[in-house]
């Protein structure tokens, strides 16, 4: 047996025990610390009760001491208890603060303070945006010397993170654990934050693709004239969302027999112009009898709990609506069963919406509700009944993995109902380590400057808290974009990892021709931009699945010890070797080198007037596919390599690719080609070396190398060396 079937079977074990016996090992302890990684430490504080705060659902492993802490330990954890409250500060000196998630703001969060409180925040307006859909209790500090660390609070409660004078949590729980991690770069720290609370799996590589969204795309006509005219005016795209104008009264896993009649039908002509469906689902069930759904969870008692014991009703979509109680297993058995029938319509994604969870209500009329922080949701003491993994608990204790465990159950049904299809979920509301289970999204924002330019520090500071899949609704979700705003938003929301346009029911349609006919043009470059750049892409996610990088980057990890870089906001990396530079951009802060502007199909961006700049690393290889209308068509026969030598004439870069569906890559079924280019002379040789087999050897390469102000071409196959002429 190796050492991660081992890791394996002995979590397997741990989790069959009873809780009783897991929370043994750590109830009501005295002040500890030790490492339990590579100058990775954990520390406890008096009185830390695991019967709270046990199993971890931030981490996959519980974490095992492997030494002391050394005397040169840097960071130490300060608890303490005030009002009834359990408190852990970190002194972080003048190193500049990241991540702490989904937040609205600056990219640099010193100084700044949110509630970790999943809220329902249309437009981010309620309290500020201080606190959103998501609850990330982690911090990434940089110091002056580029060294890096980063702090997570493992608890699940409610709590007040600010960063006004280092890192102070302040939790309405008993004392938390909290976790150190020290490393010498941002790169190396955000690999050990992946290690701890787990990677995203491999996505399906269609879901890598442009995006059609609206609330909502009805009737089904609707539907089909969208997909069509996206090929009619030859704009890619790969999928359209069904908000919940198809359902049967907002009824989940219902259809509308007006508008939805037969949900096979439109399945089945999406998937013969080649575009896949994505299905909204939310947590809150009908309560009315003969509905199949809340017949069966009410039957199996599957409805989270008041505090006298009565199912929880609270008004949603639907109107009066009961809830699954996802901390047990057997509610989350029913859940997952639910969507067999579901997906064999030939629904190929889910998204999870309104699961902080949301209520159209305030359930709590007390001091807590006139404080702002329990409104629209359920009452903290309603009841959660946990099971085998799971103790029993309050709301208070799970409203904010709610919606994580929500996707967890959502996608092992998906998964057991497609057993050879990679499960595709979105969710709005998560907690950090959901990357798992589900791909995220900034939820409702607006089509304002304001929230197009947040967006980019939004989606930065969610990649750097370990969530590689996420990216805003392009062009706003409420209100009406300006033709200008769309293309803008369309020319760098193309870039982000997931790149989805999204519109409020009433508002004027959104698609890239709705605008006339200049917007149009700049919309399908952008997008044949992305769709180029898809052998890049899918290569990041790989890395994003195996080591945990993010696939969006602030600019700041391209020289972790240049200060100048740490509060650019506008700018941002996708992976390590390109830069995107928006057009409206005033005088970004850029990594020093010969970063080369580079066209990735055939545009100009330096005489475009929405077009992003993408400047290529010096030292980096980056690889083009041909131009396809969905990842349908995709292929890896014919490559374009964009090279940028370094000052030593020297440049790497690699594509990973496999079937893009499917798992068959966990057996081989893959293929990593590596690419080095080194100048010798007045000629740069490129050559190429392959991992796995899953590749056609007999591809063909095109070099575009940029030197010196031009732009040399060269040709080859996969099994030449070949010679660029200077």
């Amino acid at each position: 047996m190796n050492t991660s079937t081992l890791k394996t079977a002995v979590r397997q074990a741990m989790l069959v025990l009873p809780i009783t016996l897991l929370f043994t090992s750590c109830m009501e302890t005295k002040n500890q610390s030790y490492l339990i990684g590579d100058n990775i430490a954990i520390f406890y504080p008096e009185g830390f009760s695991g019967e709270d705060h046990l199993p971890s659902l931030a981490l996959i492993d519980e974490p095992q001491k492997v030494d002391q802490l050394g005397h040169g330990w840097k960071l130490k954890v300060e608890f303490s208890v005030l009002d009834g409250k359990s408190i852990a500060h970190i002194n972080t000196g003048d190193a500049s603060l990241y991540g702490t998630g989904e937040v609205t703001g600056n990219l640099l969060r010193n100084n700044t303070e949110i509630s970790l409180w999943n809220t329902d925040n249309f437009t981010y307006k309620l309290d500020d945006g201080k606190r959103l859909y998501q609850s990330h209790p982690w911090v990434l500090g940089v110091r002056k010397d580029g060294s890096a660390f980063g702090v997570l609070a493992d608890n699940t409660w409610r709590q007040n993170l600010s960063l006004k004078d280092g890192i102070t949590f302040t939790a309405d729980s008993k004392p938390f654990r909290v976790i150190i991690i020290e490393k010498e770069n941002t790169t190396e720290v955000l690999k050990e934050l992946a290690q701890l609370t787990g990677k995203m799996e491999m996505p399906p590589l269609w879901s890598l693709g442009y995006q059609q969204c609206r609330w909502s795309y009805f009737p089904d006509t609707r539907v089909a004239e969208v997909a069509d005219t996206f090929r009619i005016k030859n704009i890619p795209c790969d999928v359209i969302w069904m908000d919940i104008h198809y359902m049967d009264g907002n009824r989940v896993f219902t259809f509308s027999e007006k508008d939805f009649p037969n949900p096979e039908k439109t399945n089945a002509y999406l998937h013969q112009k080649d575009f896949k469906s994505i299905w909204m689902i939310d947590p809150g069930v009908k309560k009315e009898k003969g509905y199949h759904v809340y017949d069966s969870g009410t039957k199996n008692k599957v409805w989270v709990q008041t505090a006298d014991d009565e199912d929880f009703v609270g008004r949603v979509w639907p109107g009066d609506c009961v809830f699954p109680d996802f901390t047990n297993e057997e509610v989350n058995q029913w859940w997952a069963n639910l969507y067999k029938p579901f997906m064999a319509t030939g629904i190929d994604g889910v998204w999870n919406d309104m699961n902080e969870p949301a209520v159209f209500e305030n359930t709590e009329e007390n001091e807590a509700v006139m404080n702002g922080l329990t409104d629209m949701t359920m009452p903290s003491d309603n009841k959660h009944r946990g099971g085998e993994l799971l103790p029993a608990s309050s709301h208070l204790r799970y409203h904010n993995v709610y919606g994580y465990l929500m996707v967890k159950a959502s996608r092992e049904g998906i998964l057991k109902a497609n057993p050879e299809k990679r499960p595709f979920v979105l969710t709005r509301s998560n907690y950090i380590g959901g990357q798992r289970y589900a791909a995220t999204w900034t939820g409702d924002n607006a089509s304002t400057w304001a929230h197009l330019k947040m967006s980019i520090p939004m989606s930065i500071n969610l990649s750097l808290s370990g969530q590689p899949f996420n990216g805003p609704d392009i062009g706003g979700f409420e209100g009406n974009a300006t033709p200008n705003l769309f293309a803008h938003w369309m020319a760098i929301g193309a870039f982000f990892p997931f790149s989805r346009a999204h519109s409020i029911n009433g508002s004027k349609p959104h698609e890239p021709w709705a605008f006339g006919k200049k917007v149009e043009e700049s919309c399908r470059t952008s997008i044949n931009r992305r769709y180029r750049l898809l052998p890049y892409y899918y290569t990041l996610f790989q890395e994003a699945s195996v080591i945990g990088t993010p696939v969006m980057r602030p600019v700041f990890m391209a020289d972790d010890e240049d200060l100048s870089l740490r509060k650019e906001q506008e700018a941002f990396m996708i992976g390590a070797d390109l830069i995107i530079v928006p057009k409206w951009s005033k005088n970004p802060h850029l990594p020093k080198g010969d970063w080369k502007i580079v066209s990735i199909d055939g545009e100009n961006s330096a005489d475009d007037k929405y077009q992003a700049d993408v400047l290529l690393r010096p030292g980096a290889i980056v690889p083009l596919c041909n131009l396809a209308q969905s990842t349908v068509d995709y292929s890896t026969d014919e490559i374009t390599l964009l090279v940028n030598l370094d000052e030593s004439g020297k440049a790497k870069g690699k594509l990973y690719t496999d079937a893009g569906e499917g798992f068959a890559y966990k057996n081989k079924e893959y293929a990593m080609v590596h690419y080095k280019a080194i100048a010798n002379g007045n000629k740069v040789n490129i050559s190429t070396k392959f991992e796995g087999n899953y590749f056609n050897t007999q591809s063909k390469i095109n070099v575009k190398l940029y030197y010196k102000g031009e732009v040399i071409e060269a040709t080859g196959g996969y099994t030449d060396t070949i010679t660029v002429n200077l």
